[in-house]
């Protein structure tokens, strides 16, 4: 299989590549230069591999939720060199791909928070199944922290900026400290590709104009705009 990836809704840019056994990845904070570097960054995966855009199988891509530009960015790229090479496309939560850089760790649900901005959060819960998969506990929303409501769970890791924002109202609604937690995760690409590839493998992958980006802010801008401050960037 070759597989690409794209993960561009947070401040973080990044490309995976999965050729056969191998995972090829790129990721660097980009704050407002996605467009500039994924392309190149992405023509650096295919000549690491020795490949070119027409032995690919499929494309992944971050979906969001996250930055209004960097999703769009992301599944606009996506589409369009899958219409371009004839290729369905993996939609993956970008909630989910972060969620799978929590440790595996038995009983304990994952929840996945990126700092939305605004007061608020993205968020969603997962576990992981028997063969490793992530496993959603809830649906993803976006809210204040001290509006989250959790399911309950044995134990929790936490990942994701949203942490590291609203560490305080996030440990009130855990209950616990969580077994693991890290605040400085972004989602990656190389975690889009392991789960879009299973997805691939499923036969859950899409047809371009079907890979739709998930804001769950579907008015952002035209509130921004109407309180006269700046739309965000990716």
């Amino acid at each position: 299989m070759n597989l690409l990836a794209i993960e561009t809704s947070t401040e973080s840019c990044s490309v995976a590549l999965i050729h056969g056994e191998e995972v090829l990845a790129r990721s660097e904070l980009a704050p407002r230069r996605h467009a500039e570097r994924v392309l190149p960054m992405t023509d650096e995966l295919l000549a690491a591999a020795g490949i070119d855009r027409h032995a690919l199988d499929a494309i992944a891509v971050g979906r969001g939720p996250g930055a209004f530009t960097g999703v769009r960015l992301a599944v606009s790229l996506a589409q369009g060199m899958a219409l371009a090479l004839d290729l369905p496309v993996v939609p993956v939560s970008s909630l989910a791909a972060l969620a799978w850089e929590a440790p595996q760790d038995g009983d304990a649900a994952i929840l996945a928070v990126i700092d939305a901005r605004m007061g608020e959060i993205y968020a969603a819960s997962y576990r992981r199944g028997g063969d490793g998969a992530l496993l959603a506990l809830d649906e993803e929303r976006v809210c204040t922290a001290e509006a989250l409501v959790l399911p309950s769970a044995a134990a929790w890791q936490v990942v994701g900026t949203g942490w590291a924002t609203y560490r305080d109202a996030l440990r009130a609604k855990l209950g616990s400290e969580p077994r693991y937690e890290d605040g400085e995760r972004f989602p990656q690409a190389v975690h889009v590709a392991e789960i879009g590839a299973r997805e691939f493998r499923a036969g859950r992958a899409v047809a371009p104009e079907k890979a739709l980006p998930v804001y769950l802010r579907d008015h952002v801008a035209l509130t921004l705009a109407e309180q006269g401050k700046p739309l965000p960037h990716a």
